[in-house]
């Protein structure tokens, strides 16, 4: 036990969080009830990042600005330890200040959306930091040294950092963060005016209280193995997991509130998640389109998929989705039998088009796709409009569930 263990043994730790949760709520007006939660918990993680193999970013963002998200960080920043404010820094800077005897920084970064931007190829090294630092073994290899008398050296990245930006951000940082989409203030929804000279202290005095108190939970939080909520595993557990250890070593009621925010913000995190697409599609097919037939038309199912109510398929890169679009998307998954998800031909009451077998996508549906809702989905092959030959789409699904089982498996080429 080290001397400030012995020194505070008493800090109530949820006392603290109620402290720094009503802290940001002064100032922050966050878009959900989870979101005060997650960042407080952020907070405190701050200061036992020692504890942890990984250290989840937390990222604000919004589509337009005056939402609130850089006030979020200047808040943050009153309340980590040794933070470092910054909306522009080149890589070796921040892995030259991460390895300094100073102790671990905590990183706000602020119109961290430029840095992503079309015209920002030369901050891919920034990037690269910003990924590998959310690991404990992220680091940089670089030369030092001068003229010719290099030396190759590992400069370590791993540190705490906080976001806030316009838009989203690559695949690769918004699965290591913690996602808060802000957004503009309703008239109804009233805040503290932030000034700095009064406000600091205040910060800064419960940014002490967290130092005491997480000294007095090191040992505990470094060897803790916290519960997760049940379907949380892979990069999401890497991401919950110290916030969650935070939550389990103050106790009262954060425990259940912090596995309740993970859940609601990873719920949040895919709704809005624009690059698992392709795992839209391949639940859409298996519980709008498919709905249990065995083998759908390509044209079938195009339709189908204009059908589904708040579905992205009518607007893809500014236009529908088409046959060309469907293959390059299922065409990255794999059947059963290692092979790329490809349209075969299909036996119809009315010929031979090309189209997809549900065995073909079942491997993808299982590994990919979140469970069937309890109750099989209102087919969209309803009331869809008629194709050529008088035949509409929905009348060839319809067919094709009432004759598969009566009719060859086998596919037959177009051709």
């Amino acid at each position: 036990m080290t001397s400030n263990q012995a020194a505070s043994p008493s800090i109530d730790g949820a006392a603290v969080l109620n402290e720094v949760e009503a802290f940001h709520r002064r100032f922050n007006v966050f878009p959900r009830e989870a979101a005060y939660v997650a960042v407080t918990l952020w907070d405190a993680h701050a200061h036992l990042i020692d504890c942890f193999e990984t250290t989840p970013r937390v990222a604000f963002l919004s589509p337009e600005p005056g939402s609130g998200k850089s006030r979020a960080l200047e808040i943050v920043e009153l309340l980590t330890p040794r933070p470092v404010a910054t909306v522009s820094a080149s890589a070796n800077a921040l892995y030259r200040l991460v390895d300094s005897a100073e102790g671990l920084p905590t990183v706000l970064f602020d119109e961290v959306d430029t840095i992503f931007g079309p015209r920002a190829g030369a901050d891919e090294a920034l990037r690269g930091f910003l990924n590998a630092g959310y690991r404990r073994i992220g680091g940089a290899l670089r030369c030092v040294g001068e003229g010719s008398n290099q030396n190759a050296q590992v400069f370590d990245s791993y540190c705490a950092v906080a976001m806030a930006g316009l838009g989203s951000l690559p695949n690769t940082v918004l699965t290591r963060a913690v996602i808060i989409r802000m957004r503009k203030r309703a008239p109804n929804e009233k805040v503290e005016p932030y000034r700095q000279r009064t406000h600091e202290k205040q910060g800064h005095a419960l940014r002490d209280q967290l130092a005491k108190w997480a000294d007095t939970v090191r040992d505990r939080v470094a060897n803790a193995w916290p519960e997760m909520p049940e379907g949380v595993t892979d990069r999401p557990a890497d991401v919950w997991e110290p916030l969650l250890a935070v939550a389990d070593a103050a106790g009262g009621d954060w425990p259940k509130r912090a596995r309740a925010a993970c859940l609601e913000l990873i719920s949040a995190a895919h709704d809005n998640d624009e690059s698992s697409i392709g795992i839209r599609l391949l639940t859409d097919l298996r519980d709008k389109v498919f709905c249990g037939a065995d083998r759908m038309p390509t044209a079938a199912i195009i339709e189908c998929l204009l059908r589904v109510d708040d579905g992205p398929w009518g607007d893809l890169d500014d236009k529908p989705i088409n046959s060309r679009t469907l293959g390059r998307l299922l065409g990255q998954y794999v059947t059963h039998a290692n092979k790329p998800i490809k349209s075969r031909g299909i036996r119809t009451p009315s010929g031979f088009p090309k189209g997809y077998y549900a065995e073909d996508l079942a491997d993808a549906w299982a590994r990919y796709c979140p469970p069937p809702p309890g109750e099989s989905a209102t087919s969209a092959t309803s009331a869809t409009p008629q194709v050529s030959g008088g035949e509409s789409v929905a009348d060839s699904a319809t067919a094709i569930r009432h004759t598969s089982a009566e009719t060859a498996t086998q596919p037959v080429l177009a051709g």
